[in-house]
């Protein structure tokens, strides 16, 4: 069990390391804790100084088994060599042993030194990290911000203010959640449930909530003579047509949820979430947006042969939930920005029998 000041040395070490992000955060851990999950931090050190970290969510399963997730880690300093991770993952590899752990899960951000010497790290066929994003500069003037936008995305978020369109910072996750089951819905894919989007929202440290909202024009008043006289002035409309969760660590900022009412999909109320997103992350000192979660690069060209992605990659294809995935990609690509990618997720299978065993009675069972 790490001290208080264990953690506080560790929280600063993290903080200033360039490779570290949110997944290897101490607030990241507390709202996996949140959650109900067992986190643990494994550190290299020598006295006072840290090589290496990695925080590790655990999720247990039935007959308990468990799995071990290292999102976007670990992390290690300049000049870390392979033997040195080596040593940190052999530990966290005995200790996942003891957990009953079926399979351990790694997502760094570039690739790891162990990726050619450790012959049990095998690429995953999980995609719970993208592969590829887009992050926008926030050090940019907002001026340059939307210069470097594709047109469509500015003439979005001109259409968007031309209608009126408000955005305003909420904790209203009932509405959000709405939004979210009608998006959910519409596109075929599966949501949390309200309480795991309540714990991002109340456990996660800087994690906000925009909501955005029409403001209609007033339908004329029927007369007795027939037509109509119209009201004064607009009527604000309270029920929110689109919502952003996203969330704030440092200097970075991050988009993780959106959720819009199709019906009113004219009013192009995400384009104006997206840019009041990141005007409210830049007023906060952050100097990157990540979208999070772009197709790979190429894999949107109409050839899928062409694709550098590989072929069971979820956000890659051409019909059906694939089709969504590229329509996402399409959505943020009109924001411009630098596509960033990332090492393939890797993992170490511990009990490959007990893994595939529960694959089975989730496939036939559910």
């Amino acid at each position: 069990m790490a001290t208080a000041q264990e953690k506080a040395h560790w929280d600063a070490w993290v903080r200033t390391n360039p490779n570290a992000t949110l997944w290897q955060s101490p607030e990241w851990q507390k709202y996996q804790e949140a959650l109900g999950r067992e986190t643990r931090i494994y550190a290299l050190m020598e006295e006072t100084q840290i090589f290496a970290s990695a925080l590790v969510i655990i999720d247990k399963t039935a007959f308990g088994l468990s799995t071990w997730d290292i999102p976007r880690g670990p992390v290690w300093g300049l000049g870390f060599g392979d033997w040195e991770l080596g040593k940190l993952i052999e530990t966290i590899v005995q200790d996942a042993e003891k957990d009953r752990c079926m399979t351990l899960f790694f997502s760094p951000v570039e690739k790891s030194p162990l990726a050619t010497h450790d012959s049990r790290l095998t690429t995953c066929s999980r995609h719970e990290q993208p592969t590829a994003t887009r992050i926008i500069d926030l050090a940019l003037s907002e001026g340059q911000i939307l210069t470097q936008m594709k047109p469509k995305g500015r003439y979005n978020i001109s259409v968007a203010a031309k209608h009126g369109i408000r955005v305003e910072q909420s904790k209203d996750i009932s509405a959000f959640m709405r939004l979210l089951k009608q998006t959910g819905q519409r596109d075929n894919f599966t949501i949390h449930t309200a309480q795991h989007y309540e714990a991002f929202l109340k456990e996660l440290p800087g994690s906000f909530l925009l909501l955005a909202f029409a403001t209609q024009t007033p339908t004329p008043v029927p007369s007795p003579a027939g037509g109509g006289v119209p009201r004064r002035g607009e009527v604000r409309d309270e029920t929110p047509i689109a919502g952003l969760l996203g969330v704030i660590w440092g200097s970075k900022a991050y988009y993780y949820y959106g959720a819009s009412d199709h019906a009113r999909r004219a009013l192009m109320a995400p384009y104006a979430l997206q840019w009041a997103a990141m005007r409210h992350c830049k007023t906060a000192g952050c100097t990157s947006y990540d979208l999070l979660g772009i197709a790979p690069p190429q894999s949107l060209a109409s050839d899928a042969a062409s694709s550098d992605a590989p072929p069971d990659h979820p956000w890659q294809g051409h019909g059906g939930r694939d089709r969504q995935w590229q329509g996402v990609s399409g959505f943020k690509e009109k924001f411009g920005g630098t596509v960033v990618t990332y090492p393939p997720e890797q993992e170490i299978i511990l009990r490959p029998v007990a893994k595939r065993l529960l694959q089975l009675k989730r496939k036939f069972l559910g």
